[in-house]
Parts: C-alpha cells; sequence; structure tokens
C-alpha cells in the first residue's frame, strides 16, 4: 500500500514538473517576494551602511575608518 502510495506522488510529481503552463509568472512571484523579504529584513543594516558611506565620502574621510 506504502509503494503504491509513493508511486503515485512520485508520478504526479513528474506530471506537475513537466507541465510548464504559467510556471514562469509564478516563478516571477515567487522570486519578487522574497526579494521584498529579504529588502524588509536588511532595511536598517542597508539604510546605516549607506548613510555611512555617503557622510564619509561627503567628509573626505576614509572609507575603512567608518566601520571601525
Amino acid at each position: 500500500m506504502l509503494r503504491l502510495l509513493s508511486n503515485y506522488i512520485s508520478a504526479q510529481l513528474n506530471q506537475l514538473l513537466r507541465n510548464e503552463k504559467g510556471m514562469g509568472t509564478i516563478e516571477i512571484v515567487i522570486i519578487i517576494a522574497v526579494l521584498i523579504g529579504l529588502a524588509f529584513l536588511f532595511r536598517t543594516f542597508a539604510v546605516d551602511f549607506f548613510t555611512k558611506i555617503t557622510q564619509g565620502i561627503s567628509n573626505n574621510n576614509d572609507i575603512d575608518s567608518l566601520f571601525n
């Protein structure tokens, strides 16, 4: 019984992977969602990072000294 169920699931997954209708749109939506999630996770880090860099450039400081 377990082998029959395993074969059925395997066959369904293979059929799903071979059927490529609409896969492009779904993949793009998933990639965009992941990128937006990462942007929210690292938002404060990115803002602080670029703020330090721009302040260092405007003050003519050495970039390496900003991160010590």
